[in-house]
């Protein structure tokens, strides 16, 4: 049993205290009850006296204390007055709230008054104790006390007497020197946060501040003014990656290019959107949709001044005169509705039905025979008049227009002299005309050149216009 308690005492005595109460003194008031010696006589007392400690640290201080109690004799009329008073050395344990004590030391009882009560015994003590602190100067003290004289001075008793005190008492705590273990201005006692950082300053609780919420104490952060969800250096500041000028945390494209212009996001803003940031974008008027370099200028591979992305026509050949598109601009020197650089017949006659290539259409799907009227010979013979060039070359234009077409050079007469004659009068016309659509530029295999003679009339042999009709040139389309 006696070792189980000095284990609990040492246990107890290594709990540190909670409340720094070096250099504090203690003054207190008391009542107490005594059990006195049974050799005395003495009925049990209340009585009362005073104290006053000092401590010299957390765990170690002094105490003087003075009482007096009037007993009375159990039986018979004696009576005694004991004036008492003690020096302890004190040993402090506990927490802020509950400060546990042993003391031990002299004392001296002085009983006065009559025989046999008036005599002095000096005496040794020890005591078991605690604070209960109602605030952090003022405690509710309880004790008990054992008072041992090894030589008393009664003449009624043995050689040593022995006594019990209780006492209940009010203590007032002045002075003294609050801890404070990490500096920051603010007792232990009343830090709800121990371990500040040297130099953080805190608030009344003694917790560090953090005024941009950066997670750097105010005092330790060289960057007091951080934007809310910037990421920040151990010193505090804005960590800024990309060098934009917008804290990382808060940059939401941390990597901008050098040099880029950004909105308050950290985004590379781009005012004529060609994809190029500003800042960087050497061109920064761009028109919408053009197609640029690195440096945000247009491209423009045709060299016709017209950007890639915008020209329509983009292999334009140099020098071409070109519209807003990047088009050669429209000209349509005869008229038929299509365009000079790909008109491949020029000239045709205003009026005449052209196909994609400007040149007349003459023949259609159904293959109907091309009659070609203004292709007249001199009489008797098949030389070619000069007025019949003009309708010559229009169907070399065709045929060249169109290199999938065969044709048959077909050449007739009127019935004029014998058949035989005029069968070889037209073979030969068939075959000048072909000759010349050779000369114009026509393959002379896509032509056949054959002679009707007077076969096939479109018109009466009666008279000289029916004859004139039926003296002609016939072009057939070929499967």
């Amino acid at each position: 049993m006696q070792a189980r308690t000095v284990l609990a005492l040492a246990t107890l005595a290594a709990v540190p205290l909670a409340a720094q109460r070096s250099h504090q003194f203690e003054f207190g008031a008391f009542g107490s009850f005594t059990r006195y010696d049974r050799a005395f006589n003495l009925g049990n007392q209340i009585g009362g006296g005073g104290r006053l400690g000092y401590f010299f640290g957390e765990h170690v201080g002094v105490e003087l204390d003075a009482g007096y109690q009037s007993p009375s004799a159990k039986t018979g009329p004696g009576s005694a007055q004991l004036s008492f008073g003690s020096a302890s050395l004190v040993l402090n344990f506990g927490t802020e709230r509950n400060l546990f004590y042993l003391l031990g030391g002299y004392s001296r009882l002085d009983f006065e008054r009559s025989a046999p009560y008036r005599f002095t015994d000096n005496a040794v003590h020890g005591a078991l104790g605690d604070r209960i602190f109602l605030s952090d100067r003022v405690a509710l003290r309880l004790e008990v006390r054992g008072i041992y004289a090894p030589n008393t001075q009664a003449a009624f008793g043995p050689s040593w007497a022995g006594h019990i005190v209780g006492s209940l008492g009010l203590s007032a705590f002045l002075g003294g020197e609050a801890r404070d273990l990490d500096g920051d201005g603010v007792a232990d006692r009343k830090d709800a946060c121990p371990g500040t950082p040297a130099g953080a300053i805190v608030d009344a609780k003694g917790c560090p501040t953090d005024a941009d919420g950066d997670g750097v104490y105010n005092g330790l952060d060289a960057c007091p003014n951080t934007p809310m969800g910037a990421h920040v250096d151990a010193r505090g500041c804005p960590s800024d990656a990309d060098q934009d000028g917008v804290s990382d945390g808060i940059d939401q494209c941390p990597g901008t290019p050098a040099n880029a212009k950004v909105d308050a996001k950290g985004c590379p803003t781009d005012a004529d959107a060609d994809g190029v940031p500003d800042g960087v974008d050497q061109c920064p008027n761009t028109p919408a949709g053009a197609v640029v370099d690195a440096t945000g200028c247009p491209v423009d591979t045709d060299k016709d001044g017209v950007p890639d992305g915008l020209d329509k026509c983009p292999n334009t050949p140099p020098g071409t005169e070109v519209d807003t598109s990047g088009c050669q601009v429209s000209k349509d020197s005869d008229g038929d509705g299509v365009d000079d650089s790909k008109d491949k017949c020029p000239g045709t006659t205003v009026g005449t039905r052209v196909d994609a290539s400007g040149c007349p259409i003459l023949f259609t799907p159904e293959r109907t025979p091309v009659i070609l009227r203004g292709v007249t010979f001199e009489t008797g013979k098949s030389a070619l008049k000069p007025e019949s060039y003009t309708v010559l070359d229009i169907v070399a234009g065709s045929l060249i227009g169109n290199p999938d077409i065969r044709i048959e050079v077909a050449g007739y007469t009127d019935n004029t002299g014998t058949a035989a004659v005029n069968t070889r009068l037209s073979q030969a016309r068939a075959e000048a005309v072909r000759a010349y659509l050779v000369n114009k530029g026509v393959a002379l295999e896509r032509m056949v050149a054959r002679g009707y003679g007077p076969s096939n009339p479109v018109a009466t042999n009666t008279n000289a216009a029916g004859r004139a009709q039926n003296r002609r040139v016939e072009l057939h389309q070929l499967p």
